[in-house]
């Protein structure tokens, strides 16, 4: 496991949790995600990205939300864990993300390259 690997898995650790709206994926547009974070992912087709873009989607949002929820990446986990990153619906956990902590995670996206998804 790489550095960079170990990195990710710490800061998944420290993003808190909350329940989403059931059923909602607001938040869930064309993202970027670091090389480290795909290879976690399912390789979809050049075609599946581009149907997913044409609908400003991405390509792992599914009938039935995120498909690929326990792996998502990080800038996913972040959104309505700060107020940077605000969920539509007012959802959050009890406790907002630590403000030195969503700084770890910008700085290591802004240190890795990224791909769009």
């Amino acid at each position: 496991m790489s550095c960079t690997d170990r990195k990710i898995d710490y800061l998944r650790r420290q993003i808190p949790r909350f329940d989403c709206v059931p059923g909602c994926h607001d938040c869930c547009g064309p993202v970027t995600a670091s090389s480290q974070e795909l290879a976690r992912l399912p390789v979809k087709s050049d075609a599946e990205h581009e149907a997913a873009l044409a609908e400003y989607n991405c390509v792992h949002l599914g009938p039935n939300g995120c498909e690929v929820y326990d792996q998502r990446p990080l800038i996913c986990r972040l959104f309505g864990t700060t107020p940077n990153l605000p969920c539509p619906h007012g959802r959050a956990p009890e406790q907002p993300i630590e403000p030195a902590m969503e700084q770890q995670v910008h700085r290591l996206i802004a240190s890795t390259r990224q791909r769009l998804l």
